[in-house]
Parts: C-alpha cells; structure tokens; sequence
C-alpha cells in the first residue's frame, strides 16, 4: 500500500538522522548517559553487566549504528517488523537516559525534556503498531491455531480411515475363509472325479494300446519291402549318373585352375611393379 511506503521512510528518519549525530559526536549523549549506566550496572545482575560495555561512548557509538540499520530497513520495507522492533528497543534506554525530566531540577529544563520523553513515547507507539503491521496477512497466532486445526482434522480422518481399514480387513478376511471352505469342498469333488475319469480313461489306453500295436504288426512288413526297393532304386540311379557327375567336377576343377592361375600371375606381376616404384 502507498501509505507504508511514505510512513515508513517518516517513521524511520529520526533514528538515522539522531543515529549520524551519534557517531558523530557521542560525548555530550555520553555524558547524559553515565549516571542512568551506573544506576544500571549496579541494578543488574552481575552475568548481564559483565557483557556489556562499561564505557558509554561506546554504548552510545553501538546504539547509534542499530538505529541506524534498523532505520534503513525499515525505510527500505526490509523485514519491516522486525526493524521495527529492533528501534523501539534502542529507544527505550535512549529515552530513559536522556531525557528523564523527574532528575531535573530547572523548571524550563524539566519542561523541556518532558516534552521530548513524551515525544519519543509517540515515537514508541507508532513502532509498536509497525511491528504488529502484517500488511493484511494473517498474524503468526493466527496460523499457529489454523495449523493446530488441520493437524487435529488430519488425526481424526487418519482414525476414521483406520476404522474403516479394520472393517474392510474383517470383511476380506471373512471372505478368504468363506472361498477356502468352498475350495476344500471343491477339491474333494474333484478329487472323487478324477478317480473316476482315470479308471475309464486307463482303460481307453489300453484298448487303443493294443489296436496300435496290432496295426504297427499288420503293416511292419509291407513298410519294410517299401523301404528296400526304394533303397535299390537309388543306388542303382548313384550308378547310372556317377560318371557324368565325375566328368563333369573334373571339367569344372579344371576351369577353376585355369582361372586362379592367371589371378595368381597377375597378382605376382602387380606385387614386382609395386617393389620396382617403392625401389625408384
């Protein structure tokens, strides 16, 4: 939205400009810081004093430089509420150490800086409601509850979908012992079935057994007299044909010769050409 992008950089430009004066020159909010650091050091437990810095110019040099950071983030819409929360911690001791008008005795001086410790109380609220800024998204609580919501409907469908694979294993279950028990009935069937079929079926073997073996003794003889006159007719044809069949490998050895003769003198004539040039 427009309106961010101007009152973020608005809200963002008194920490830069405040956090530059700083670096600048740190000895007069030094100086303004010392009693509130030595309040502190001798408030707080020893384990937090003992990391954190003792000299206050460097206090001061080191909140500078966040502000300054977190500033520009801010400034640059980067990671706004976090920016914005990392400012309203440096503003807090700020405010306190420097402007603490109930220590000032001066009336105008106490006006003064009562007018800026409210001024930066102002500047305190603005930052609370940029860091709780979502920009029209949900809120972290928001989706925490939503992700519990899903996660608990998740387990009661996971359980529903359990009682409902129990059920389904019960009626398959069911079903194999009811197919098992007709199978058992089935096989007893079968088997008395079988017996029955082999008896007959062993005596059709039997009969077509013999019927065969009587034709195989009928028509052996007759197959065997086949089988010799076919035998003397082929060799007599062997003699007949075989010496055309000789005449005519021998011609035909003869012309093969002839033809891997001449190959061979021309191969030797080529090979003695080929040493002549390789010689030159």
């Amino acid at each position: 939205m427009i309106v961010r992008r101007i009152a973020r950089p608005l809200l963002s430009t008194v920490f830069i400009a405040g956090g530059i004066d700083s670096l600048r020159s740190p000895a007069p909010k030094a100086q303004a810081a010392g009693p509130f650091l030595e309040k502190s050091v001798e408030t707080l437990p020893a384990a937090v004093t003992q990391r954190v810095p003792s000299d206050p110019e460097t206090l001061v040099k080191i909140n500078a430089a966040v502000q300054i950071g977190a500033g520009a983030m801010l400034a640059l819409g980067k990671a706004p509420r976090a920016s914005s929360l990392v400012l309203a911690g440096t503003l807090v001791p700020t405010t306190l150490a420097g402007h603490d008008f109930w220590n000032v005795d001066d009336p105008q001086q106490r006006a003064m800086q009562r007018m800026q410790f409210f001024k930066n109380m102002t500047m305190l609220g603005g930052l609370l409601i940029a860091a709780v800024d979502t920009e029209g998204k949900p809120s972290l609580g928001w989706r925490g509850r939503r992700a519990a919501r899903k996660a608990q409907a998740k387990v009661a469908d996971a359980v529903s979908t359990n009682g409902e694979t129990d059920h389904a294993l019960a009626v398959v279950s069911d079903r194999a012992r009811t197919a098992a028990e007709q199978a058992g009935e089935r096989s007893g069937e079968l088997l008395d079935a079988a017996r029955q079929r082999g008896a007959v079926l062993a005596h059709l073997a039997r009969e077509r057994g013999t019927e065969l073996t009587e034709v195989a003794r009928e028509r052996g003889p007759v197959l065997a007299e086949l089988a010799k006159e076919r035998g003397t007719e082929f060799a007599q044809l062997a003699r007949e044909r075989g010496t055309e069949w000789a005449a005519t490998a021998s011609e035909q050895g003869e012309v093969l010769s002839r033809r891997a003769r001449k190959q061979a003198e021309r191969a030797l004539a080529t090979a003695r050409a080929k040493a002549a040039e390789l010689q030159d």
